[in-house]
C-alpha cells in the first residue's frame, strides 16, 4: 500500500508492503492517480517518495510475474506499468525520491522517474539494477528512463550488465544518486529541494522540466505504439527464468 501524507504542501508517499516494499499493481494504480492530481493542480508543490522499513523497494512483487497465466496477461500489465512509470517521469511537479533503504531493480528504475534521489547515510544500504541474473530485460519505458538519468552511456552499461548492487557512496558516484543525507534530514532536505524549485515567481520549473524531458517521453509513446515490445513478453514463461524469479520471491520472505 501507500502511505500519504501531506508536509508543508508537499505529498509525501510511502511504500509500505512487507518487508521489502515490492510494487504491486494496486500501488502503481494508485501512484498514477498521486501525479495525476498533482498535474492538475497548484497544490501540492511536488511528490517525495520514500520507503519503510529497511527497504526503499525490492522492485516489482515478483508474484505478479510467475502467477501471469499468458502473455496477453503480461503485456496487459506492462502497458499499465508503462504508462505510470511514464505519467512519473513526466509529472509537472518536481519529484524527488527519499531513499530510505535498499533501491533494487523497479524500486530503483521509480526513484530514477525522479527529478532528484536523496539516499540515507547508510554503510549498509544496496542500490542497484540485478533483473540480467535473472533473465529479465528492461522495458521500452525503463530502458529510457533509466539512460536519462545518467551522464554516459558507460555508466549505463556498468550499472545494467555487471548488476552489481553498490553502497550509496558508490550509488553517487555512478550518478545514480545525487546526495547522500543523515537519516534524520532525508525527509526535510526532499522538501528543502521542491521548495527551491517551485517556490518562484510564475514557476518556470514546470516548463523548464517539460522541455528537459518532453523528447524521452515522446519517444516513449512513439515506441510503444510501433514497437513489438509484447513480443519481448515471452521471458516470463521461460523455465529458468520461473525458477530464478520464485528463488529471489521465497529469500526475501
Amino acid at each position: 500500500m501507500l502511505e500519504e501524507c501531506i508536509q508543508d504542501d508537499i505529498r509525501i508517499v510511502k511504500l509500505v508492503n512487507g518487508k521489502t516494499n515490492p510494487l504491486t499493481r494496486e500501488m502503481l494504480l494508485r501512484l498514477k492517480e498521486i501525479v495525476h492530481e498533482a498535474d492538475n493542480n497548484p497544490l501540492p508543490k511536488g511528490i517525495i517518495l520514500t520507503g519503510s522499513g529497511r527497504f526503499f523497494s525490492s522492485g516489482f512483487d515478483l508474484p505478479i510475474f510467475t502467477g501471469f497465466k499468458d502473455q496477453k496477461e503480461a503485456c496487459e500489465f506492462f502497458e499499465m506499468e508503462e504508462d505510470v512509470l511514464v505519467s512519473l517521469f513526466a509529472c509537472s511537479k518536481p519529484v524527488v525520491a527519499a531513499i530510505n533503504g535498499h533501491a533494487a531493480a523497479g524500486g530503483l528504475i521509480y526513484s530514477m522517474a525522479a527529478d532528484y534521489r536523496i539516499a540515507k547515510d547508510h554503510p549498509k544500504i544496496k542500490i542497484g539494477m540485478t533483473e540480467i541474473k535473472i533473465g529479465l530485460p528492461l522495458t521500452l519505458a525503463q530502458d529510457e528512463v533509466m539512460r536519462f538519468g545518467f551522464d554516459s552511456s558507460l555508466k549505463f552499461r556498468d550499472v545494467m550488465f555487471f548488476a552489481e548492487m553498490v553502497d550509496v557512496y558508490k550509488a553517487k558516484e555512478l550518478k545514480l544518486i545525487d546526495e547522500v543525507v543523515e537519516e534524520d534530514r532525508l525527509i526535510e532536505r526532499a522538501k528543502q529541494v521542491i521548495r527551491l524549485w517551485i517556490d518562484t515567481p510564475n514557476r518556470p520549473f514546470i516548463q523548464m522540466k517539460r522541455l528537459m524531458r518532453m523528447d524521452t517521453v515522446r519517444r516513449i509513446r512513439k515506441k510503444l505504439k510501433e514497437e513489438n515490445w509484447q513480443e519481448g513478453m515471452s521471458c516470463f514463461f521461460k523455465d529458468d527464468v520461473r525458477q530464478a524469479l520464485e528463488f529471489v520471491h521465497a529469500s526475501m520472505q
